[in-house]
């Protein structure tokens, strides 16, 4: 690596603290009661229930969702043999791509023991511990021994992710690439170069998917393994070939596939011609592959080639397969990961890479459409729907084979706990998706042209949340859908409404917006150019006049502008004053909800008590208890200033409208959100917890604390939601990702806006 990468890896392990892992209590600690919970003497039951019932310690610890990822150091990355110290940088690495991508917890081990039988006898002493290991950078033939060791002993998963992690991603490759290229496994021609760990797994999985053994040829640092060559290993032993020939060139010719796990440059240019017509190539050495991909393009345009770099198309990388294999079998109650789990999570990944990325990827990756073909035939690592795909594929096949002591019972609620890995809003979300699938809604899209609903739209099709109607140009919007590479059906899986072309509907809807509008200074030309020009508009009519049941509108355009728009068009409920707008900020385990946070700059007493009882019953709509915190400089009646007496003044209106609320002010914003302190300066407050429901005084603070938080947790906002309108409308920010306006249309589409909504 250059000097200036090298330091600036030296800077990210060394700043602002060593390492790249802490631990994290997930329980409250805040008094004595906590403590004697905690730990002694409370912490004595589930020791006891454990002692009497092992399989009890899934429920009262942490063990269920604890791996270890253990190495001796023998073969660290392209390093070699550097020591377990030395190694303990890329187990902590490891670590946090668990936690990252999977939620699961790791404690890094390394363990300073080359004799295998030595390092066997520590590992198996900790299966008391662990839900399951994984084996790292432990150097070949050892490794198998090891493996096979400990697999025998413990009754845990044990996973070499060097061999198996890498032989999966592989095979999902070598399955998506030679069916692009019109291949069958069974009849094509294999050569590597090695036959290590990785190799030996690589070759073993593709057979078990039904490659012939003897369309193998396998090759190392000594030449063609042959029979009867000195010192062939058991491992090397069943593949060895009755053949004359004994370097790799002499064997290259008529390859199918090339499988490279081995050295930088070993296959030359000069042999690439010799290779079968559309030949797959996976140069998998790392930092520097076995052929550049710059010179297969050259040489052989007709070759699909994946590498093990992030930097040139389809990497072969462990992270697509290890924190999914793993949590599918924690989640079931693997004793073991077997052959069958394997081939499912090949399955898995190779079917993902075949359908449209998340918009997750294309961010992550420029915004590039990276549509399945020669350069896109295995996902990307952010994918976040590989959690989604691969854990329940790999819980089924553990369970079909009998090795899951925990067999899952319904796969559509896992599925949805899944989504807390792919989605953060997964879990918040959940009652809400389930309202949108039974309400069966079709939602209007203002802004239909734009990458973003068009994504969300796929998403909403697939998971079934509403029936979508597109607003937009007809050929742009069928251009775009293709384009991105995306699977739903103009007509079919969704509508489209062209402003300039369909004159059947918009006439009618430009009639009754001139109506609304016609006291306004708009005139009859005015109102057909607002139409044509704003989609908002068009999306409002449709609403009015019921043609859908929901609204999305902006994401590209002014927000008070387009919010400006619709309110004539879709008045608020009977009653209410004002209409306000309600945000979310989901941070970790913890979900805060904020309002007004972007309609009303300084509410009345009376607004904010309704602003509070809307907000609340929006809560509700999530499954959650709405627990509401009028906010202040004040704290319960400290203070005689205008917002100070506001905010009491609308404490006792709630109380009056809405005494089932749990409700409690006017406060400080960390006395709504800390129980002990809050009991420290008052005895008779009415929460029972911290707060979830923040109401501010004035616009100012709401947006001010609702984005300043935001920003420094780098929590998920959701939101905001019109809360008082009387039809289901809500209008995007500029900054709405795909995942969010898929969260927009369920809360549209199962009626948030407004109590009585559904």
């Amino acid at each position: 690596m250059d000097d200036a990468l090298r330091q600036a890896a030296l800077n990210y392990h060394r700043e602002p603290r060593p390492g790249k892992l802490s631990i994290e209590p997930t329980k409250r600690m805040e008094t004595q009661r906590d403590l004697a919970l905690a730990y002694s003497p409370g912490v004595a039951a589930p020791c006891l229930d454990i002692a009497a019932n092992p399989d009890l310690a899934r429920d009262y610890t942490a063990r269920a969702n604890l791996v270890a990822v253990i190495s001796n150091g023998t073969a660290v990355l392209g390093l070699g043999n550097i020591g377990a110290l030395a190694s303990k940088p890329v187990m902590e690495g490891k670590a946090v791509l668990f936690k990252k991508f999977a939620g699961i917890d790791v404690f890094d081990i390394e363990v300073d023991a080359t004799d295998p039988d030595k390092f066997v006898e520590v590992v198996a002493a900790l299966e008391p511990t662990f839900g399951a290991i994984n084996l790292e950078d432990i150097k070949a033939p050892e490794c198998f021994e090891i493996e096979a060791k400990l697999r025998e002993r413990m009754n845990i998963p044990v996973f070499h992710d060097d061999q198996h992690g890498t032989a999966i991603v592989c095979a999902a490759a070598v399955r998506n690439g030679l069916l692009l290229q019109g291949k069958h496994l069974s009849e094509v021609k294999v050569v590597t170069s090695g036959a290590g760990a990785a190799a030996m797994a690589c070759v073993r999985l593709l057979i078990a998917m039904g490659l012939p053994q003897d369309n193998v040829t396998l090759t190392d640092i000594k030449g063609v393994v042959y029979k009867g060559r000195e010192g062939l290993t058991p491992e090397l032993e069943p593949f060895a070939r009755e053949t004359n020939a004994r370097t790799l060139g002499d064997v290259i010719a008529g390859a199918d596939v090339f499988l490279g796990l081995s050295a930088p440059r070993v296959l030359k240019e000069e042999w690439l011609p010799l290779l079968a017509e559309k030949p797959l190539i996976l140069a998998l050495a790392n930092p520097e592959p076995e052929v550049r991909p710059e010179i297969v393009q050259q040489v052989r345009p007709d070759a699909i080639m994946a590498t093990g770099r992030s930097d040139y198309p389809n990497q072969v990388n462990n992270v697509l397969c290890f924190p999914y294999i793993f949590r599918g079998a924690l989640d079931c109650g693997a004793t073991t990961i077997n052959a069958e789990m394997e081939l499912a999570c090949v399955e898995a990944i190779a079917e993902l890479a075949r359908i449209e990325p998340d918009e997750v990827v294309a961010r992550a990756y420029g915004g590039a459409a990276l549509l399945f073909g020669q350069d896109y035939i295995i996902p990307k690592p952010f994918d976040p729907r590989l959690a989604l795909l691969i854990a329940p594929a790999v819980a089924k096949a553990a369970m079909r084979t009998g090795v899951a002591r925990h067999p899952i019972e319904d796969f559509v609620a896992y599925e949805q706990q899944l989504q807390r890995f792919a989605y953060r809003s997964g879990q918040l979300m959940h009652p809400v998706f389930e309202k949108a699938r039974a309400a069966q809604t079709r939602v209007a899209y203002a802004e239909g042209e734009d990458e973003r609903v068009l994504r969300a739209a796929q998403v909403v099709v697939d998971e079934q949340l509403a029936r979508p109607v597109l607003i937009g140009r007809r050929d742009v919007i069928k251009s775009k859908i293709v384009g991105l590479g995306l699977r739903m059906a103009v007509g079919q899986d969704v509508e489209i409404v062209d402003p300039f072309a369909d004159e059947d509907v918009l006439v009618p809807l430009t009639e009754g917006y001139q109506k609304i509008v016609d006291r306004r200074g708009v005139t009859p030309g005015a109102a057909r150019y607002r139409m044509r020009g704003r989609p908002a508009l068009t999306a409002a009519m449709l609403l009015q006049k019921g043609m859908v049941g929901a609204a999305l509108c902006g994401g590209a355009a002014d927000w008070w502008q387009q919010t400006a728009d619709v309110l004539p068009i879709i008045p608020r409920l009977p009653g209410l004053q004002r209409v306000y707008a309600l945000s979310a900020l989901i941070l970790g385990e913890r979900t805060l909800f904020f309002c007004d946070t972007h309609m009303n700059v300084d509410p009345t007493a009376e607004e904010v008590a309704e602003m509070t009882v809307l907000a609340a019953d929006a809560i509700r709509r999530f499954g959650i208890t709405p627990r509401a915190a009028l906010l202040s400089h004040s704290n319960f009646g400290a203070s005689n200033s205008p917002s100070a007496r506001k905010m009491r003044e609308a404490l006792a209106l709630v109380r009056e409208d809405a005494p089932e609320l749990e409700i409690d002010g006017e406060m400080h914003a960390d006395a709504a959100l800390i129980p002990a302190l809050r009991d420290l300066m008052v005895t008779s407050s009415a929460f029972t917890n911290g707060a979830n429901l923040l109401v501010m005084p004035n616009l100012d603070a709401a947006n001010i604390a609702f984005t300043l938080l935001s920003a420094a947790t780098n929590a998920l906002q959701v939101g905001p939601m019109l809360l008082g309108m009387s039809k289901p409308i809500h209008v995007l920010t500029a900054s709405a990702t795909a995942r969010g306006i898929v969260n927009m249309t369920a809360l549209a589409a199962s009626g948030n806006a407004a109590p009585g909504g559904d």
